[in-house]
């Protein structure tokens, strides 16, 4: 399976200048039917927390995003802002090549630390969906400091794992190394795309990958604007569990056989 990585120093709050930053970006990539391609968490706004202005209320992000998967004939994942019952949601979505939705995930871990907790409510629900001969998992940048939750996906049947961010540079060092934990722990393989450049509040290093499920890096972009590309093997994955099932030994958490007793 082609995979290719969008990213983009992220316009603030400007949907239709993101994308047409996307197209231009998809314009010089080599994209296929059959392809995957991936932007980053709320693509369409940057990292806001002004609800009252990115959240996507008429659907145009929704359906850029499900648009370009029909021209394309690729899968297509992004992240918008979309109205909760009480709260915002920090949504993940996957469309398939006839724009139907493939899956629709809600970021389980409002980033507390940067106010995310008091706009967007968390999901409750792990989301996956088939394309490329894989099954992938979807997650959401904060996401990606809970191991327990990409367990939850592996027991789900994943076996790559996409990450959506809008990861800002003066934490780089643990985005690298926590993407590649990801995939080593779970023998999958890992797909991440982050913003570059700055909005009125941070800087962010972009630093895209691809990680395989031994842990190798399979591509990575470093702070340039631009769509990086590389080749998942589904038959490499499912070869490296049965050639090193660590996989099938976890006996702690979601469906683990270990439990706290009372003393």
């Amino acid at each position: 399976m082609r995979v290719h990585l969008v990213q983009y120093d992220v316009a603030w709050e400007s949907p239709s200048q993101n994308r047409d930053r996307v197209e231009s970006l998809l314009a010089r990539a080599p994209v296929e039917p059959g392809n995957l391609i991936v932007l980053p968490e709320m693509y369409a706004t940057g990292f806001s927390l002004n609800v009252e202005t990115t959240a996507d209320d008429d659907g145009e992000d929704a359906a850029f995003l499900a648009d370009l998967a029909r021209r394309t004939g690729a899968a297509v994942v992004g992240g918008i802002t979309a109205r909760g019952e009480r709260k915002a949601l920090n949504r993940a979505l996957a469309f398939g090549p006839t724009g139907e939705t493939l899956a629709s995930y809600d970021k389980i871990h409002p980033f507390t630390f940067g106010r995310e907790h008091e706009i967007f409510a968390g999901g409750d629900r792990v989301a996956t969906f088939e394309w490329g001969g894989l099954k992938i998992g979807l997650s959401v940048c904060y996401d990606l400091r809970f191991p327990e939750l990409y367990r939850a996906l592996l027991g789900a049947g994943a076996e790559a794992m996409i990450v959506i961010a809008n990861w800002p540079s003066a934490r780089r060092e643990h985005w690298l190394t926590l993407l590649t934990a990801r995939a080593i722990e779970n023998q999958a393989a890992v797909i991440a795309v982050n913003r570059t450049g700055a909005d009125p509040f941070l800087e962010y290093s972009g630093d895209s990958r691809v990680i395989g499920a031994r842990g190798e890096t399979l591509a990575r972009a470093d702070r340039e604007e631009g769509a990086t590309s590389a080749e998942v093997d589904p038959a490499g994955v499912r070869n490296w569990r049965e050639a090193f099932p660590a996989w099938r030994d976890g006996r702690v958490g979601d469906g683990g056989r270990v439990r706290e007793e009372s003393l």
